[in-house]
Protein backbone atom coordinates (compact mmCIF):
# COMPACT_ATOMS: atom_id res chain seq x y z
CA UNK A 1 0.00 0.00 0.00
CA UNK A 2 1.48 3.32 -1.20
CA UNK A 3 2.02 5.96 2.17
CA UNK A 4 3.84 9.05 2.54
CA UNK A 5 7.35 9.20 3.03
CA UNK A 6 8.47 8.78 6.95
CA UNK A 7 8.72 12.15 8.27
CA UNK A 8 10.25 11.33 11.52
CA UNK A 9 13.24 9.97 9.13
CA UNK A 10 13.45 12.62 6.79
CA UNK A 11 12.87 15.46 10.06
CA UNK A 12 16.31 13.53 11.60
CA UNK A 13 18.23 13.84 8.18
CA UNK A 14 17.31 17.24 7.83
CA UNK A 15 18.58 18.13 11.36
CA UNK A 16 21.74 16.26 10.66
CA UNK A 17 22.24 17.94 7.50
CA UNK A 18 21.67 21.69 9.35
CA UNK A 19 23.90 20.69 11.83
CA UNK A 20 26.95 19.85 9.77
CA UNK A 21 26.51 23.35 7.69
CA UNK A 22 26.48 24.81 11.04
CA UNK A 23 29.61 22.74 12.69
CA UNK A 24 31.75 23.29 9.17
CA UNK A 25 30.95 27.20 9.32
CA UNK A 26 33.21 27.35 12.13
CA UNK A 27 35.56 24.31 11.65
CA UNK A 28 36.64 26.12 8.20
CA UNK A 29 37.56 29.76 9.59
CA UNK A 30 41.02 28.09 10.51
CA UNK A 31 41.60 26.47 6.64
CA UNK A 32 40.30 29.51 5.39
CA UNK A 33 42.64 31.64 7.68
CA UNK A 34 45.70 29.02 6.11
CA UNK A 35 45.22 29.08 2.91
CA UNK A 36 44.25 33.19 2.84
CA UNK A 37 40.22 32.42 1.59
CA UNK A 38 36.74 34.31 1.96
CA UNK A 39 35.59 32.68 5.35
CA UNK A 40 32.67 30.99 4.17
CA UNK A 41 33.73 29.94 1.09
CA UNK A 42 33.97 25.57 1.79
CA UNK A 43 30.61 26.39 3.41
CA UNK A 44 28.94 27.88 0.84
CA UNK A 45 30.82 25.18 -1.41
CA UNK A 46 29.47 22.55 0.93
CA UNK A 47 25.91 24.15 0.89
CA UNK A 48 25.54 24.48 -3.11
CA UNK A 49 27.56 20.13 -3.63
CA UNK A 50 25.87 18.92 -0.77
CA UNK A 51 23.26 20.78 0.16
CA UNK A 52 21.72 22.08 -3.35
CA UNK A 53 22.74 18.90 -5.84
CA UNK A 54 22.55 16.61 -2.72
CA UNK A 55 18.55 17.65 -2.27
CA UNK A 56 18.03 17.79 -5.68
CA UNK A 57 19.40 14.07 -5.75
CA UNK A 58 17.40 13.00 -2.77
CA UNK A 59 13.92 14.24 -4.37
CA UNK A 60 14.85 12.20 -7.71
CA UNK A 61 15.85 9.04 -5.66
CA UNK A 62 12.91 9.46 -3.38
CA UNK A 63 10.68 9.36 -6.60
CA UNK A 64 12.66 6.76 -8.05
CA UNK A 65 10.92 3.39 -7.53
CA UNK A 66 12.96 1.01 -5.39
CA UNK A 67 12.37 -2.07 -7.04
CA UNK A 68 14.01 -0.57 -10.41
CA UNK A 69 17.10 -0.57 -8.34
CA UNK A 70 17.43 -4.13 -8.81
CA UNK A 71 17.34 -4.17 -12.47
CA UNK A 72 19.53 -1.73 -12.39
CA UNK A 73 21.85 -3.41 -9.82
CA UNK A 74 24.32 -4.55 -12.16
CA UNK A 75 25.52 -1.86 -14.50
CA UNK A 76 25.50 0.57 -12.01
CA UNK A 77 27.68 -1.60 -10.09
CA UNK A 78 30.14 -2.25 -12.78
CA UNK A 79 29.95 1.46 -14.53
CA UNK A 80 31.13 2.75 -10.29
CA UNK A 81 34.26 -0.37 -10.95
CA UNK A 82 34.85 1.47 -14.10
CA UNK A 83 35.35 4.98 -12.63
CA UNK A 84 36.98 3.33 -9.72
CA UNK A 85 39.67 2.17 -12.03
CA UNK A 86 40.03 5.29 -14.28
CA UNK A 87 41.55 7.15 -10.65
CA UNK A 88 44.96 5.29 -12.33
CA UNK A 89 44.80 6.98 -15.58
CA UNK A 90 47.59 9.41 -15.38
CA UNK A 91 45.29 12.72 -17.38
CA UNK A 92 42.30 12.05 -15.11
CA UNK A 93 43.29 10.47 -11.75
CA UNK A 94 43.96 13.01 -8.80
CA UNK A 95 46.67 11.84 -5.91
CA UNK A 96 47.04 13.84 -3.00
CA UNK A 97 48.55 12.86 0.68
CA UNK A 98 50.14 9.11 -1.08
CA UNK A 99 46.51 8.48 -2.32
CA UNK A 100 45.00 8.53 -5.79
CA UNK A 101 41.75 8.01 -5.36
CA UNK A 102 40.14 11.20 -7.20
CA UNK A 103 39.10 11.93 -10.45
CA UNK A 104 39.93 15.32 -11.66
CA UNK A 105 37.18 16.76 -14.11
CA UNK A 106 38.44 20.25 -14.57
CA UNK A 107 38.13 22.19 -10.97
CA UNK A 108 35.96 19.87 -9.66
CA UNK A 109 37.67 16.35 -7.81
CA UNK A 110 35.53 13.20 -7.39
CA UNK A 111 36.31 10.22 -5.64
CA UNK A 112 34.81 7.32 -7.64
CA UNK A 113 34.96 5.05 -4.26
CA UNK A 114 32.06 7.45 -2.38
CA UNK A 115 29.82 5.81 -5.52
CA UNK A 116 31.40 2.04 -5.31
CA UNK A 117 30.03 2.33 -1.42
CA UNK A 118 26.77 2.72 -2.54
CA UNK A 119 26.50 0.92 -6.00
CA UNK A 120 27.75 -2.26 -4.26
CA UNK A 121 25.56 -1.95 -1.79
CA UNK A 122 22.51 -1.86 -4.16
CA UNK A 123 24.52 -4.77 -5.85
CA UNK A 124 24.81 -6.68 -3.11
CA UNK A 125 20.96 -6.67 -1.67
CA UNK A 126 19.70 -7.50 -4.72
CA UNK A 127 22.43 -10.46 -5.22
CA UNK A 128 21.71 -11.88 -2.01
CA UNK A 129 17.96 -11.45 -2.31
CA UNK A 130 18.03 -13.70 -5.06
CA UNK A 131 19.87 -16.09 -3.00
CA UNK A 132 18.04 -16.44 0.13
CA UNK A 133 17.98 -20.31 0.31
CA UNK A 134 21.29 -20.24 -0.69
CA UNK A 135 23.19 -17.68 1.29
CA UNK A 136 24.14 -20.85 3.94
CA UNK A 137 25.78 -22.96 1.38
CA UNK A 138 29.47 -22.23 1.14
CA UNK A 139 29.64 -23.29 -2.95
CA UNK A 140 26.92 -20.67 -3.55
CA UNK A 141 26.92 -18.65 -0.37
CA UNK A 142 30.25 -17.72 1.39
CA UNK A 143 32.63 -18.71 -1.79
CA UNK A 144 30.47 -16.68 -4.44
CA UNK A 145 30.53 -13.59 -1.86
CA UNK A 146 33.84 -13.32 -0.47
CA UNK A 147 34.87 -13.55 -4.47
CA UNK A 148 32.55 -10.31 -5.23
CA UNK A 149 34.27 -8.47 -1.76
CA UNK A 150 37.64 -9.48 -2.96
CA UNK A 151 37.49 -7.81 -6.88
CA UNK A 152 36.27 -4.79 -4.96
CA UNK A 153 39.04 -5.17 -2.02
CA UNK A 154 42.10 -5.34 -4.65
CA UNK A 155 41.22 -2.02 -5.88
CA UNK A 156 40.59 -0.18 -2.64
CA UNK A 157 43.78 -1.12 -1.90
CA UNK A 158 45.65 -0.57 -4.67
CA UNK A 159 44.68 3.24 -3.83
CA UNK A 160 44.65 2.94 -1.31
CA UNK A 161 41.35 3.61 0.71
CA UNK A 162 41.64 1.38 3.06
CA UNK A 163 38.68 3.44 5.29
CA UNK A 164 36.34 2.99 2.54
CA UNK A 165 37.17 -0.69 2.48
CA UNK A 166 36.49 -1.03 5.87
CA UNK A 167 33.30 -0.07 5.98
CA UNK A 168 32.46 -1.86 2.53
CA UNK A 169 33.46 -5.04 4.28
CA UNK A 170 31.35 -4.32 7.53
CA UNK A 171 28.70 -3.36 5.72
CA UNK A 172 28.58 -6.43 3.18
CA UNK A 173 28.99 -8.45 5.87
CA UNK A 174 26.54 -7.46 8.28
CA UNK A 175 23.89 -7.34 5.01
CA UNK A 176 25.49 -10.96 4.22
CA UNK A 177 24.38 -12.46 7.69
CA UNK A 178 20.85 -10.33 7.85
CA UNK A 179 20.01 -12.43 4.42
CA UNK A 180 20.54 -15.41 6.53
CA UNK A 181 24.28 -16.47 7.06
CA UNK A 182 25.26 -18.75 9.37
CA UNK A 183 28.08 -17.50 12.45
CA UNK A 184 30.68 -19.99 11.12
CA UNK A 185 30.58 -18.30 8.09
CA UNK A 186 30.54 -14.63 9.59
CA UNK A 187 33.67 -15.98 11.65
CA UNK A 188 34.95 -17.21 8.22
CA UNK A 189 34.55 -13.45 7.38
CA UNK A 190 36.09 -11.98 10.15
CA UNK A 191 39.18 -14.00 10.22
CA UNK A 192 39.89 -13.38 6.97
CA UNK A 193 39.40 -9.62 7.57
CA UNK A 194 41.64 -9.66 10.59
CA UNK A 195 44.14 -11.77 8.37
CA UNK A 196 43.76 -9.21 5.43
CA UNK A 197 44.64 -6.29 8.19
CA UNK A 198 47.78 -7.94 9.32
CA UNK A 199 48.94 -8.28 6.31
CA UNK A 200 48.52 -4.96 4.92
CA UNK A 201 49.68 -3.15 8.40
CA UNK A 202 52.89 -5.13 7.49
CA UNK A 203 53.14 -4.08 3.55
CA UNK A 204 51.25 -0.05 4.51
CA UNK A 205 53.97 1.69 7.04
CA UNK A 206 51.01 4.27 8.20
CA UNK A 207 48.72 1.65 9.03
CA UNK A 208 51.18 0.01 11.59
CA UNK A 209 52.02 3.66 12.66
CA UNK A 210 48.13 4.33 13.57
CA UNK A 211 47.60 0.96 15.12
CA UNK A 212 51.07 1.26 17.49
CA UNK A 213 49.48 5.15 18.07
CA UNK A 214 46.04 3.69 18.99
CA UNK A 215 48.41 1.49 21.95
CA UNK A 216 50.40 4.18 22.82
CA UNK A 217 49.39 7.33 21.68
CA UNK A 218 52.20 9.17 24.36
CA UNK A 219 54.71 8.06 21.38
CA UNK A 220 56.35 10.68 18.84
CA UNK A 221 53.84 13.02 19.73
CA UNK A 222 55.37 15.85 17.26
CA UNK A 223 55.02 13.04 14.39
CA UNK A 224 52.41 9.73 14.21
CA UNK A 225 50.45 10.68 17.72
CA UNK A 226 49.81 14.33 16.88
CA UNK A 227 46.53 14.59 15.50
CA UNK A 228 44.93 12.16 18.15
CA UNK A 229 46.37 14.10 21.06
CA UNK A 230 45.98 17.80 19.25
CA UNK A 231 42.12 15.90 19.07
CA UNK A 232 41.87 15.25 22.81
CA UNK A 233 43.08 18.15 23.78
CA UNK A 234 40.14 20.23 22.07
CA UNK A 235 37.60 17.96 23.17
CA UNK A 236 38.75 17.96 26.69
CA UNK A 237 38.85 21.92 26.61
CA UNK A 238 35.62 21.79 25.63
CA UNK A 239 33.90 20.68 28.69
CA UNK A 240 30.88 20.22 29.47
CA UNK A 241 29.31 23.43 27.35
CA UNK A 242 31.85 24.13 25.18
CA UNK A 243 33.93 27.45 24.28
CA UNK A 244 31.05 28.86 22.12
CA UNK A 245 30.37 28.85 18.10
CA UNK A 246 33.10 30.15 16.69
CA UNK A 247 35.47 30.38 19.47
CA UNK A 248 37.69 27.31 19.42
CA UNK A 249 41.16 27.68 18.89
CA UNK A 250 42.17 23.75 17.71
CA UNK A 251 41.07 24.68 14.32
CA UNK A 252 44.07 27.34 14.16
CA UNK A 253 47.26 25.27 13.32
CA UNK A 254 47.04 22.96 16.16
CA UNK A 255 44.70 20.19 14.43
CA UNK A 256 45.22 18.51 11.49
CA UNK A 257 42.23 18.01 8.62
CA UNK A 258 40.20 20.06 11.50
CA UNK A 259 37.32 20.29 8.28
CA UNK A 260 37.24 16.61 7.15
CA UNK A 261 38.87 13.79 9.97
CA UNK A 262 39.04 15.90 12.85
CA UNK A 263 35.90 17.93 12.67
CA UNK A 264 34.26 15.92 15.97
CA UNK A 265 37.06 17.54 17.87
CA UNK A 266 35.44 20.81 16.68
CA UNK A 267 32.31 20.15 17.53
CA UNK A 268 33.63 18.73 21.38
CA UNK A 269 35.78 22.07 21.69
CA UNK A 270 32.98 24.28 20.82
CA UNK A 271 29.91 22.27 21.81
CA UNK A 272 31.04 20.43 24.91
CA UNK A 273 30.06 16.99 26.28
CA UNK A 274 26.34 18.47 25.43
CA UNK A 275 27.05 18.85 21.44
CA UNK A 276 28.53 15.48 20.74
CA UNK A 277 26.40 13.73 23.05
CA UNK A 278 23.44 15.29 20.68
CA UNK A 279 25.30 14.50 17.89
CA UNK A 280 26.03 10.78 18.60
CA UNK A 281 21.76 11.00 20.06
CA UNK A 282 21.33 11.81 16.77
CA UNK A 283 22.87 9.02 14.76
CA UNK A 284 21.57 6.67 17.08
CA UNK A 285 18.25 7.81 16.24
CA UNK A 286 18.59 7.67 12.27
CA UNK A 287 20.30 4.60 12.67
CA UNK A 288 16.69 3.39 14.55
CA UNK A 289 14.50 4.82 12.26
CA UNK A 290 16.53 3.19 8.96
CA UNK A 291 15.83 -0.13 10.47
CA UNK A 292 11.93 0.55 11.64
CA UNK A 293 11.43 1.40 7.79
CA UNK A 294 13.59 -1.72 7.02
CA UNK A 295 11.58 -3.90 9.76
CA UNK A 296 8.08 -2.46 7.73
CA UNK A 297 9.78 -2.95 3.97
CA UNK A 298 7.41 -5.12 1.77
CA UNK A 299 10.18 -7.43 0.70
CA UNK A 300 13.53 -9.07 0.91
CA UNK A 301 15.54 -6.93 -1.31
CA UNK A 302 14.09 -3.47 -0.04
CA UNK A 303 14.70 -4.59 3.46
CA UNK A 304 18.27 -5.15 2.66
CA UNK A 305 18.39 -2.23 1.04
CA UNK A 306 17.41 0.04 3.50
CA UNK A 307 19.61 -1.74 6.25
CA UNK A 308 22.31 -2.08 3.77
CA UNK A 309 22.47 2.14 3.18
CA UNK A 310 21.65 2.57 6.72
CA UNK A 311 24.84 0.78 7.93
CA UNK A 312 26.46 2.72 5.01
CA UNK A 313 25.81 5.79 6.70
CA UNK A 314 26.30 4.77 10.13
CA UNK A 315 29.54 3.21 10.08
CA UNK A 316 31.71 5.49 9.12
CA UNK A 317 30.32 8.57 11.53
CA UNK A 318 31.14 5.87 14.39
CA UNK A 319 34.22 4.91 13.20
CA UNK A 320 35.10 8.22 12.93
CA UNK A 321 34.23 9.61 16.52
CA UNK A 322 35.97 6.20 17.65
CA UNK A 323 39.10 6.95 16.48
CA UNK A 324 38.91 11.07 17.44
CA UNK A 325 38.06 10.03 20.59
CA UNK A 326 40.95 7.33 20.64
CA UNK A 327 38.47 4.65 21.18
CA UNK A 328 40.19 3.06 17.72
CA UNK A 329 42.85 3.54 15.15
CA UNK A 330 42.56 6.50 12.87
CA UNK A 331 41.19 5.42 10.05
CA UNK A 332 40.83 8.57 7.64
CA UNK A 333 36.91 8.38 7.02
CA UNK A 334 34.60 11.43 7.34
CA UNK A 335 31.71 12.42 9.68
CA UNK A 336 28.29 11.43 7.88
CA UNK A 337 26.95 15.07 7.24
CA UNK A 338 29.60 17.03 9.03
CA UNK A 339 32.71 16.60 7.53
CA UNK A 340 34.04 18.51 4.24
CA UNK A 341 32.86 16.83 0.84
CA UNK A 342 30.65 17.77 -1.63
CA UNK A 343 30.75 14.56 -3.12
CA UNK A 344 29.83 12.40 -0.38
CA UNK A 345 27.18 14.29 1.19
CA UNK A 346 25.55 14.61 -2.35
CA UNK A 347 25.72 10.41 -2.21
CA UNK A 348 24.49 10.61 1.39
CA UNK A 349 21.48 12.37 -0.09
CA UNK A 350 20.88 9.94 -2.79
CA UNK A 351 21.14 7.11 -0.42
CA UNK A 352 18.23 9.01 1.80
CA UNK A 353 16.16 9.48 -0.82
CA UNK A 354 16.12 5.31 -1.71
CA UNK A 355 15.21 4.80 2.22
CA UNK A 356 12.33 7.33 1.65
CA UNK A 357 11.16 6.01 -1.10
CA UNK A 358 11.04 2.50 0.49
CA UNK A 359 9.19 4.24 3.42
CA UNK A 360 6.32 4.44 1.22
CA UNK A 361 5.65 1.15 1.00
CA UNK A 362 4.24 -0.85 3.17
Amino acid sequence: MRKKYDKIFLGLTLTLLFFGFFALASASLGLAAQEDKNSYSILLKQIALGGGIGSFLCFLTSRFYYKKWKTLSLPFFLFSFLLMLLVFEPHLGFSHGGATRWLSIGTYTFQPSELMKFAFIIYLSSWLSKRQKQVSSFKKGLLPFLIIMGIVATSLILQPDIGTLGVICITATLLFFLAGARFSQIATILALGILVIAILAFYKPYLMDRITVFLDDSQDLQGSAYQINQARIAMGSGGVWGRGFGKGLSKFNYLPEATSDSIFAVVGEEFGFVGTSTLVLLFILLLYRSLHIAKKAPNTFSRLLTSGIAILLIVPSFVNMYAVTGLMPLTGLPLTFISQGGSSLILTMAGIGIILNVSKYK
